[in-house]
């Protein structure tokens, strides 16, 4: 147990403050007191533990102790402390419906570049379609969806011509590089 005077009086006094608010009180106003001073006592006796926990050596081993925070005085953010939780757990998906598919119609083409069945990039365009409209109806507030539905069958055409046009430069990568001659067994001991 320490021997801090502080903190013995600090006890005392909150001691002192729980038998008072066990009797009934006064008046409305001596109670307000009561509380005020009670609130008062114990940011004291919190004020002591801390400051005996910094003698003590307890905060001294902190990770980035003597470090500014990062971020801190740029501008103003009210919301701070939840984008450097998503930026630090690198999470995704979250967001108002707006801005996620604004995020998707730009990734939107690589993702289907990605399908080798017709059928399968359809449904993808028909979901990412669905997903727009359901968006534009709801009445939630946030921003507005200014993302544009799809064409299906341009998109489908778009796809088979950057399909086409990856094999294509497949194809000229393998004429450039120009097949050796193989060597035969019976003609590598001369």
């Amino acid at each position: 147990m320490s021997q801090d005077p502080r903190l013995a009086a600090a006890r005392y006094r909150a001691a002192q403050d729980a038998e008072q608010d066990a009797a009934p009180p006064a008046s409305g106003a001596s109670r307000e007191r009561a509380q005020a001073y009670s609130a008062a006592d114990r940011a004291a006796v919190i004020e002591t533990e801390i400051q005996q926990a910094i003698r003590r050596g307890e905060f001294d081993d902190l990770p980035g102790a003597g470090k500014p925070l990062p971020g801190l005085g740029d501008h103003h953010d009210p919301d701070w402390w939840i984008r450097r939780k998503i930026e630090t757990e690198q999470l995704t998906g979250l967001g108002p419906p707006a801005l996620m598919l604004r995020v998707e119609n730009e990734t939107l083409d690589d993702r289907l570049d990605e399908f080798t069945r017709e059928s399968d990039v359809r449904t993808e365009l028909e979901d990412f379609n669905r997903r727009v409209i359901e968006a534009r109806r709801q009445l939630l507030g946030g921003p507005p969806v200014v993302t544009p539905t799809r064409d299906v069958d341009a998109e489908i055409a778009a796809w088979h011509a950057r399909r086409e046009a990856r094999a294509a430069a497949a194809e000229d990568e393998t004429t450039d590089a120009a097949p050796r001659p193989r060597r035969r067994w019976w003609g590598r001991g001369r």
